[in-house]
């Protein structure tokens, strides 16, 4: 067909050089169009990656790489209404149609088009932009997709919810607000050792944004530093908070009122083993009547004895549990002090330096009231115990002294 253009051109009239000329202005022409027609649409692999309110580039380019100045091309969002977030025309902008929400915030290079390279810079994103954006060619029916991942972070919070009296532990709450897409939360000792933690409550607000919070029970250690870690592996965002919780906020176990207690049930066991013996042996009759008295005399001499190293037993255990009552109540007033003055020195810092203080002071003393005198209440009931096992016992004792004197 060239050849036929060629011969058609000679007999016009026209000079070889001007035929010459527009030949080869016709072949450029058309190897220009065969290598428009082979171009192709080059997206990313990868999802890309972005935090609220940064800018960001949706990359995508021609291979091979073609001036796209005078072309026409769309960034376009499928599940949108309209879906066009920015259209190319012949060298222009065209924002007839674009979608409000992105009014303002994207933009081309017309630099980077003279190299075939059609990325989108999107500008203060907003966790609405996240989804799927298409790269589209009408002429050449040719497009890429880009995934747009739009993450938010926050730090976490740590506060002490409460003491565990059990464990002697302190249940501490972690909590952070502002999350998307939902995060993991994770518990670490000074060590970096992984806590076992009760399960994440999560919660989706209005915006989408989730808040996420996690308690965990920890006992005394060595340094007690205790990390709250909060991260979302898809937005690679990790946000985390330290604290070191006092020595003092651990409660000693209640290990010497318990012994107590067990001493005084098996004091008060063996008085009632006595008066068993005592009216056991009275129910019994010998055929002999001397020796059933002496027999008699001489048991309740040894009940009187036995009675006795009870009672002295019992006015030890007396003298003991006043003694333990008297050392919780000076803890208690020593502790009082201590919460107070940790109160005192946070007010005087300012409010910055409460997160290195876990949860509200009034809150932890009167925690640490309530345990304690729980403490005195029953050191105060076994103590009565004690009295009226002291007043029965004497009374046993009275009463066979005077019945061996009526024997005598």
């Amino acid at each position: 067909m060239m050849l036929h253009l060629k011969e058609r051109l000679s007999k016009s009239g026209l000079t070889a050089f001007s035929v010459s000329v527009f030949h080869h202005a016709v072949v450029l022409i058309l190897l220009t169009y065969c290598c428009e027609g082979l171009s192709q649409v080059i997206g990313p692999s990868q999802p890309v990656i972005v935090t609220v309110g940064d800018d960001i580039i949706l990359p995508c380019h021609l291979k091979p790489a073609t001036d796209a100045v005078g072309m026409t091309f769309e960034w376009a969002r499928p599940d949108l209404n309209p879906r066009f977030v920015h259209v190319w025309h012949e060298g222009q902008d065209l924002q007839v149609h674009q979608h409000p929400s992105y009014r303002g915030r994207t933009s081309l290079s017309v630099e980077k088009l003279k190299h075939g390279d059609i990325s989108l810079k999107l500008s203060k994103v907003k966790l609405s932009d996240n989804g799927k954006y298409r790269c589209y060619f009408p002429n050449m029916n040719e497009d890429s997709t880009v995934q747009l991942v739009v993450g938010t972070a926050s730090s976490p919070v740590i506060s002490l919810a409460g003491i565990d009296t059990s464990s002697s532990g302190v249940v501490l709450q972690c909590e952070s607000k502002g999350w998307y897409p939902k995060p993991e939360v994770f518990w670490l000792d000074g060590e970096g050792n992984l806590l076992p933690a009760g399960p994440t409550e999560t919660v989706r607000g209005p915006d989408d944004l989730y808040t996420v919070s996690s308690r965990v029970t920890v006992e005394k250690r060595h340094n007690n530093n205790f990390t709250c870690r909060v991260q979302q592996n898809n937005i690679n965002q990790t946000r985390e908070t330290h604290i070191i919780v006092p020595d003092d906020f651990f409660i000693a176990p209640r290990s010497s009122a318990a012994s107590i207690t067990i001493s005084l049930v098996a004091c008060f066991m063996c008085v009632l083993a006595v008066v068993f013996a005592v009216w056991k042996w009275r129910q019994n009759k010998t055929k002999s009547k001397t020796r059933r008295e002496e027999q008699r005399l001489l048991e309740e001499r040894r009940m009187v004895d036995t009675l006795k190293e009870q009672t002295l037993e019992l006015k030890k255990q007396k003298d003991v549990l006043k003694v333990y009552k008297a050392q919780i109540e000076k803890l208690v007033e020593e502790q009082e002090e201590l919460f107070l003055s940790v109160e005192t020195e946070v007010t005087k810092k300012g409010i910055e330096s409460l997160t290195s203080v876990p949860g509200n002071i009034n809150d932890i003393i009167s925690e640490y009231k309530k345990n304690q005198n729980e403490r005195l209440k029953e050191l105060d009931e076994l103590v009565l115990k004690t009295e009226h096992l002291l007043e029965n016992t004497e009374k046993i004792i009275r009463k066979t002294v005077e019945e061996s004197k009526e024997l005598r």
